[in-house]
């Protein structure tokens, strides 16, 4: 005899997972302003300068970004905190100021 399947609970399970995920991301960008410095900027320039870069058309300055980006978390892994300390161990906030300085090349504008 086949098994019966319970949908309900497997939807549950997947909305959970689901929900768990949105959590641990909106937790790891937190991590991300403060590591960088950016959580000294007040809400209103930040959420600017984010949808600027999001609505730029230009292509050497989102590849300019995305090497600084790069940098940044290739200096952060010799230092010992690396893209884990992203990952929700806590390292991120706890050497914040110390990333704030390499923040400074961000405002070329």
């Amino acid at each position: 005899m086949r098994k019966v399947r319970d949908y309900d609970a497997e939807l549950k399970a997947l909305n959970d997972k689901a929900r768990s995920l949105k959590a641990k991301r909106v937790e790891q960008l937190g991590q991300l302003v403060a590591a960088t410095g950016a959580d000294a900027l007040d809400a209103e320039t930040l959420a600017g300068v984010l949808l600027d870069a999001i609505g730029s058309k230009d292509a050497s300055a989102k590849e300019a970004w995305r090497a600084k980006g790069a940098a940044f978390f290739q200096r952060r892994g010799r230092k010992g905190g690396g893209a884990a300390a992203i990952d929700g161990s806590g390292a991120a906030t706890e050497s914040g100021g110390d990333a704030a300085g390499g923040s400074g090349g961000t405002a070329n504008g």
